[in-house]
C-alpha cells in the first residue's frame, strides 16, 4: 500500500524545504520515514506539519477520497495528530449522531482494516462529544447496555429445538402453534404484528395477483395467477381469507400466510395494467407489489383511500438509513409497529421526512453518473433515484391525508364495518366485471416482468 512521508529534522529550514518538495509529489509517491520517537515529542513543528497535512486531506489537495482514511487510521502519534486536526474541520454541534456520521462520511471513504476503521471512528467520537458535551450526561446508559445481555425473541419450546429440527419443520411446512407475529422471518423487524383486537376499517371481496416479491424481485410465473379472497383491513394488516367471513372465528394458518401489512405502503390505481378493469396496485414497505381487482371503480378508489389513510395515520417513523462508504444503495428498514405519536406529531414527522426526501432527491439528481462509468453504477443511481421519487410521492400523499382529517376519515368506515353481518357467502367477484375470460396467448413482450416502476438491471448505458 502506498503511503506518505514528512521528513522531520531538527533544522526547521531543512524540514520546510523538504515538505515543500514533497508537497509537489502525489500522495502515492511519498514514503513514510518519520520515527515514532520524534513524533511522540509533540513539538510545535510536528503539530504544524499535522495541520498542513490535515488541511490537504480535507481539501483533497492531491489526495483522493480513498486516501484519507489511510492517513487517519494509522497507529502512531503523528497520525493521531493529523486525525485530531482533520476532525477540527467538522462542526457537529447540535447534530444527532446519525446526522454527524453522514456529514463526516461525505468527505471521504472509510476503507482499510477493521482496526484502522475503529481508530477513525474513535477520533470521530471524541470530536462529536467535544461538540456536544451534554449529549451523554453519564455512563449509566452505556454500562446498562454493556452489562445486560440481549434476549432473543423465541419461546422456551424454540430454544429446546435443535437447528436440524427447525429445518425439518420448515421443510414439512409446519409452524409453531402459538402465533404472535406474522412472518416467521429471520429478521424480527420484517415480521407483521398480529393484533386480534384491532379495529376493522374496510372489508369486501378482492381478487389478488402477486406481481413482485420482496425487494421487487420478479414473482415466479406459477405464482402470478389471480385468486379471489374476502379481504378485511384490520388495523395495519390486510387479511385475505378464503373461507366465509366470521369475526368470532380464529384466523387459520393460511389466512395469516396471505396477510399483508400496509404500514408504510402506498396504494394507487394500476394505470399500467390494462387486462382487467378496476385494478389498483399496492406497494408494501418491503417493496412487494400486489394487484387487486374490485367490482367497481368506486370500490377501487375506496380501497385506495382507506389503505393510504391507515398507512399515513399508523406508520411509525422510519429508522435512519444505513451509514457506510459502500456505493451500493440499501433501503432503510421501515418498522411494522404502530406509531406512538399523536396525529399532530405524526403530521410533523411526515412533513419533516418529506422535506428531507425532497432535498436528497434534488442532491442526488444534481450529480448524475458520467457516461463512462460502469453499467452497475448507473443501475445503482437509477435504483436510488426511483426509491427517492417513490418515497417523495408516498409522503406527499400521507401529508395530504393527515391535513384532511386522518383518524376522522377512518372513524366513519370503522362504524360501517361494525355493522357487518356475521357471515357472507363464499367470496367471488362478479364474472361480468372481468373482460377477459378466454385464455390468450401472450407475445414475447407480454411475458417480460411487468415492473415499469423498477429500473432495469440489464439496461445498457447510453
Amino acid at each position: 500500500m502506498d503511503s506518505w512521508c514528512l521528513y522531520c529534522c531538527c533544522n526547521a529550514g531543512v524540514k520546510t524545504a523538504r515538505l515543500e518538495a514533497h508537497s509537489e509529489m502525489g500522495s502515492t509517491e511519498i514514503v513514510e520515514k518519520e520515527t515514532s520517537e520524534n513524533l511522540s515529542n509533540g513539538t510545535s513543528s510536528n503539530v504544524e506539519a499535522a495541520k498542513r497535512l490535515a488541511k490537504r486531506l480535507y481539501q483533497l489537495d492531491r489526495f483522493k477520497r480513498s486516501d484519507v482514511a489511510k492517513h487517519l487510521g494509522k497507529n502512531n502519534e503523528f497520525s493521531k495528530l493529523v486525525a485530531e486536526e482533520y476532525l477540527k474541520f467538522f462542526d457537529f454541534t447540535g447534530m444527532t449522531l446519525d446526522q454527524s456520521l453522514r456529514y463526516f462520511f461525505k468527505a471521504f471513504s472509510l476503507v482499510g482494516e477493521t482496526q484502522e476503521r475503529e481508530r477513525v471512528l474513535i477520533h470521530f467520537s471524541n470530536r462529536y462529544f467535544h461538540c456536544n458535551p451534554n449529549t451523554i450526561a453519564s455512563q449509566a446508559l452505556y454500562n446498562s447496555i454493556k452489562n445486560e445481555k440481549l434476549e432473543w425473541a423465541v419461546d422456551d419450546e424454540e430454544k429446546k429445538k435443535s437447528p436440524s429440527e427447525g429445518t425439518d419443520e420448515k421443510a414439512n411446512g409446519t409452524h409453531p402453534k402459538t402465533i404472535s407475529r406474522i412472518g416467521s422471518t429471520t429478521n424480527p423487524f420484517l415480521d407483521i404484528p398480529h393484533d386480534p383486537n384491532a379495529a376493522v376499517y374496510k372489508s369486501g371481496f378482492l381478487a389478488r395477483k402477486i406481481h413482485a416479491d420482496m425487494d421487487g424481485k420478479k414473482t415466479p410465473r406459477g405464482k402470478r395467477g389471480w385468486k379471489t379472497f374476502y379481504a378485511v383491513l384490520k388495523g395495519t394488516v390486510l387479511y385475505l381469507q378464503k373461507d366465509e367471513y366470521k369475526p368470532e372465528k380464529a384466523l387459520s394458518e393460511e389466512d395469516l400466510k396471505n396477510a399483508v401489512s400496509v404500514h408504510h405502503a402506498l396504494a394507487s390505481k394500476a394505470t399500467d395494467y390494462e387486462k382487467k378493469p378496476n385494478v389498483f396496485k399496492l406497494k408494501t414497505a418491503d417493496w412487494r407489489v400486489l394487484l387487486f381487482q374490485t367490482q367497481s371503480a368506486e370500490e377501487m378508489q375506496g380501497w385506495i383511500n382507506r389503505i393510504n389513510c391507515v398507512a399515513a395515520v399508523f406508520s411509525a417513523p422510519p429508522f435512519p438509513a444505513a451509514i457506510g462508504s459502500q456505493k451500493k444503495f440499501s433501503r432503510p428498514l421501515l418498522p411494522a409497529t404502530t406509531t406512538k405519536l399523536s396525529q399532530e406529531e405524526q403530521l410533523k414527522s411526515h412533513e419533516s421526512k418529506l422535506k428531507q426526501i425532497t432535498t436528497e432527491l434534488a442532491e442526488h439528481r444534481s450529480y448524475p453518473p458520467d457516461k463512462k462509468v460502469k453499467a452497475k453504477d448507473v443501475d445503482e443511481y437509477k435504483l436510488k433515484d426511483h426509491y427517492l421519487e417513490f418515497e417523495k410521492t408516498r409522503y406527499e400523499i400521507y401529508v395530504s391525508i393527515l391535513k384532511g382529517g386522518g383518524k376522522e376519515l377512518l372513524s366513519h368506515e370503522e362504524s360501517e364495518a361494525a355493522g357487518l353481518k356475521k357471515s357472507h357467502s363464499s367470496p367471488s367477484l362478479n364474472p361480468d366485471s372481468s373482460p377477459i375470460t378466454a385464455k390468450v396467448k401472450r407475445n414475447v413482450s407480454e411475458r417480460k416482468d411487468h415492473r415499469p416502476e423498477t429500473p432495469s438491471i440489464k439496461q445498457k448505458v447510453t
